[in-house]
């Protein structure tokens, strides 16, 4: 592991200034991914910003009647939360289905929006990656592609994105709130909060350097209407040039997640999104209507 220097944040302002003074300077929480990612000497920061102690863990009911997950929320803590379960349960059926208990008492409501793709050819430090050596080269087109994204590719990188739960933001429309260095806020809605790979893969949300998420917000929902989620894999595809093989991953890539709404009087509507084959978290039908503009990787 490269060296690093390590500090404790003492307020969100505060690491985001921190984090803006160091170059290749990192926040860490519960470090579930990033961690891993040094040991590779896929991330090398050279400086780490503690941010587990800023208060960012709770949460609380907005006065529109939505939900604040502050962003260090622990992701079985928002699992489990009775709010959760009761008006977003899709979002709670979405954490449960990623990762191991274990992880998930460590990870974060913010780790788990940023965290990196899970791609081979990106783990692999042997192989080209324009996510990880921006230029070099993406060695999954033309490789093992079978998990990888069909959706929102470019000719730089076919990498589909990690997490389930920002899947689950998306379809229930959240809001990414963030302070930056001179302590000014902004909010994000999640719909804007994720770029296509183009070609800068590697930049792969709107965030500007040092900026820190501090909450994600969730309008509120007519009290009738509930959502719930099913999962519902398919058998593996084999490509041509690739054997057929369990996926690396809790949750296979490409999923077909089924989102179904259901009204108080027991009507519901199923809908069947391409969620997991995507470079960004994809609701039902997100892509179907500027699926005409994206770009599609034949394999």
């Amino acid at each position: 592991m490269t060296p690093f220097t390590y500090e404790r944040a003492d307020s969100p302002a505060g690491a985001a200034s921190a984090a803006s003074r160091v170059e290749g300077a990192k926040f860490i929480a519960g470090g579930t991914n990033l961690l891993d990612l040094m040991k590779l000497q896929i991330e090398t920061p050279a400086h780490l910003i503690d941010v587990n102690n800023l208060g960012l863990d709770k949460i609380e009911p907005t006065p529109e009647g939505g939900l604040r997950i502050g962003a260090s929320v622990r992701n079985t803590a928002l699992a489990a939360d009775e709010r959760v379960r009761r008006d977003y349960g899709l979002l709670s059926r979405a954490l449960l289905a990623g990762a191991s208990g274990q992880l998930r008492n460590k990870a974060t409501t913010a780790g788990n929006l940023l965290q990196r793709t899970r791609c081979p050819y990106f783990y692999d430090t042997n192989m080209p990656c324009n996510k990880r050596e921006p230029g070099s080269g993406c060695s999954a087109i033309g490789g093992f592609t079978r998990q990888l994204a069909v959706i929102g590719v470019s000719d730089a990188c076919i990498a589909t994105h990690p997490s389930d739960m920002a899947v689950a933001m998306r379809a229930l429309d959240a809001t990414v709130e963030t302070v930056a260095d001179d302590g000014s806020a902004r909010r994000i809605p999640i719909a804007d909060f994720y770029r296509l790979p183009g070609d800068t893969p590697h930049i792969e949300t709107v965030l500007q350097p040092g900026e820190l998420i501090t909450a994600v917000t969730r309008p509120s929902r007519p009290a009738a209407l509930r959502s719930t989620a099913r999962c519902a894999t398919a058998p593996p595809t084999p490509s041509r040039s690739s054997p057929s093989r369990p996926s690396s991953s809790p949750t296979v890539r490409g999923a077909s997640l089924s989102a179904a709404w259901r009204t108080g009087r027991g009507a519901s509507r199923l809908r069947r999104p391409r969620c997991r084959a995507g470079q960004r978290p994809s609701p039902p039908n997100c892509w179907r209507a500027p699926s005409r503009r994206m770009r599609t990787h034949s394999r």
